[in-house]
């Protein structure tokens, strides 16, 4: 009787995993340190109907990027998922091995640009209201793409509005409606349902349209974060590429341990690999998720594009191996979205479980602020490691601040506080002209007379006398303000020159205990692109002087650190790039993560790189940085 009663177990046991290897489909290789999600919004939710599409679409997207969970969107621009298959849909991934979520995208009727509800509607907030409700009753957790945002000004906003400002308006209506429309309503429904606003990737801007980073990451269960930043150039937006990762590290700090992951989309770019650091910042950041947008999309064909310049360079992606591994695949579809997704998400994953807590320069940005806007990801892109931070971090021995601190009442006592305790400030001359009259001169008697200087000469000395040539005369003159200063109260450690005359574009002066820096920002941003590797190296020695690893490279070369004595180079440029590491400490080895290379130290190094005086000193490496590429060391 036990014999035959273990006959029958066996065979249920064949008969389920059959069943199982048939309804299945081949996936790609899992990933070790992250998880994979795909967006679905709510017009490929309806095409899901046709069981062959979803059946044959899953099969091309799993093959070639591992999927852990989709989020299957209920709303969007005035179209409600039919509840009916929304249940389909879960069983058949639920059956997939595949986590399931809901989305909802809280806009209106799409008009051609981005228009939101009315929440002084009473007909549009029951509306809102009710899909919180129903995508509820479906799903225990729910995502809110970026539209949650309020942009109408109809005659019943102007009226609810009165004699405040829209952003203060506008913050006190997304509040309300946040947790009475979204989170109270869902949670009636559903006392157990999760819900998870994504934040989208222009955060300066947050509080003009009612986003509340002070107040709705405890409304809502967790967040999300948008690191799509797409093409710097050709798009609006014009992001820089650092803040795939930066902003990351903004929200873990606005939230820490409740931001879900990043955020990336396949728009805009105008060759295959800008996607590929799109992927790869987020991850470098370590977020645990990154999700894909969307299903339709990754199903695009995809395009080399652009990239000729490095298409035979040992890049970090390379289409050529991308190709072989579709084939191996065994898709017979042609290389798509998912196919560059899983191939750059492999690429990174190799490496990123090695790296430990991010770490970099502390950067204040009160929340509901703004000023000298997205500065901070390209002060990332001439390699200064930024940790943006909502709150001042006073335990930070260096402190970053651009002209967003302004809107800190209390900011200069913070500045001299930090001074007095023996640790050092930087601000912006953004900042510094926004001080002006507000105590500023307490520190250091600094003045922004308005008058704009082009300079295309650099130079650059630790102490008084003749300074050391920064590098040859630049083809592009850099138009930078002029700040007056005190002669032997405050020293122009590094400054640019035309024709003779002069402005600083690195300050320095003691107050206190502490070291109290000004750094000069061109008006256009980009032209911090322009400044000569000496100059942005020698600038970076000061700001950077005790941190772990310093970088002496051009422009467009990030650095990456982490609390676990490794760090990550990223190259955006077109053209190969030698890089010097100068890490703390004598007798230090440099092992590559992927590769198990050792790298050789180099000589100490001499003239703009020397070392400044009462500094510790630091081991350098010679490294070599493929176009769009990064590279990941351990100390050793």
């Amino acid at each position: 009787m036990r014999f035959r009663s273990t006959i029958c177990l066996l065979l249920v046991v064949f008969f389920l995993a059959l069943c199982a290897s048939q309804s299945s489909f081949a996936a790609a290789d899992a990933h070790k340190n992250f998880r994979v999600a795909v967006y679905i919004p709510v017009s490929v939710v309806e095409k899901m109907r046709n069981r062959e599409w979803l059946e044959s679409t899953w099969k091309e997207i799993n093959s070639q990027v591992k999927v852990d969970k989709v989020y299957i969107e209920t709303y969007r621009s005035r179209v409600i998922a039919d509840p009916a298959l929304i249940e389909s849909l879960k069983k058949f991934f639920l059956s997939q091995g595949v986590q399931v979520a809901g989305g909802i995208a809280y806009s209106d009727r799409d008009m051609g640009q981005f228009t939101s509800f009315s929440y002084t509607n009473p007909a549009d907030r029951a509306y809102v209201k009710q899909v919180a409700e129903m995508t509820a009753r479906h799903f225990n957790e729910i995502i809110l793409d970026d539209f949650f945002f309020n942009n109408t000004k109809y005659p019943s906003d102007i009226a609810a509005k009165g004699t405040k400002s829209w952003t203060q308006f506008r913050l006190g209506l997304m509040d309300e409606v946040a947790q009475d429309l979204i989170v109270n309503a869902a949670r009636s429904v559903n006392p157990k349902v999760r819900v998870v606003i994504k934040f989208p990737n222009w955060y300066e801007h947050f509080q003009g349209l009612g986003y509340d980073l002070a107040k709705e990451p405890k409304i809502f269960s967790g967040i999300y974060t948008g690191t799509e930043t797409r093409d710097p150039v050709t798009t609006d937006q014009q992001l820089q590429q650092y803040e795939s990762y930066e902003i990351i590290r903004y929200f873990d700090n606005v939230a820490p341990g409740r931001n879900g992951g990043g955020w990336v989309d396949t728009f805009d770019v105008r060759y295959a690999d800008r996607y590929a650091e799109q992927l790869w910042d987020t991850m470098l950041a370590k977020s645990p998720e990154i999700m894909l947008f969307n299903w339709d999309l990754l199903l695009w064909h995809a395009q080399p594009g652009a990239r000729e310049a490095w298409q035979n360079d040992a890049t970090s992606f390379q289409w050529k191996a991308l190709e072989a591994r579709h084939a191996a695949s065994g898709s017979q579809e042609p290389i798509d979205f998912a196919s560059v997704a899983g191939y750059s998400l492999a690429t990174v994953d190799k490496v990123v479980g090695k790296l430990g807590t991010p770490i970099g320069i502390a950067a204040y940005k009160p929340y509901q602020s703004t000023g000298e806007d997205f500065l901070h990801n390209y002060l990332g892109m001439i390699g200064l490691p930024v940790n943006l931070e909502p709150e001042f971090p006073k335990n930070a021995k260096m402190v970053l601040l651009t002209a967003s601190a302004k809107f800190d009442p209390q900011i200069v006592q913070k500045i001299k506080a930090q001074l007095m305790a023996g640790k050092d400030v930087v601000i912006t001359s953004g900042l510094l002209k926004a001080l002006q009259g507000r105590g500023i001169n307490d520190i250091c008697e600094l003045r922004m007379p308005g008058r704009k200087l082009f300079v295309n000469d650099y130079w650059g000395k630790f102490g008084a006398g003749g300074g050391a040539d920064l590098g040859v005369t630049n083809k592009k003159p850099v138009m930078v303000p002029e700040i007056d200063y005190l002669t032997n109260d405050a020293w122009p450690v590094v400054r640019g020159t035309a024709d003779g005359h002069g402005a600083p574009l690195l300050l320095m002066d003691r107050y206190g205990r502490g070291t109290f820096y000004v750094l000069t920002i061109p008006d256009n941003f980009n032209d911090l692109y322009e400044l000569p590797q000496p100059v942005l190296t020698s600038i970076k020695s000061y700001l950077m002087k005790d941190f772990p690893v310093q970088m002496d490279a051009p422009s467009r070369v990030s650095l990456f650190a982490y609390d676990n004595h490794t760090f990550v180079v990223e190259s955006y440029r077109d053209q190969p790039v030698t890089v010097t590491a100068a890490v703390l400490g004598t007798g230090v080895k440099l092992k590559n993560l992927a590769t198990g290379e050792v790298v050789s130290a180099e000589p100490e190094a001499s003239g703009h790189g020397a070392r400044i005086p009462g500094t510790e000193p630091r081991t350098s490496f010679s490294i070599t940085v493929e176009p769009h590429s990064f590279v990941a060391f351990a100390e050793e």
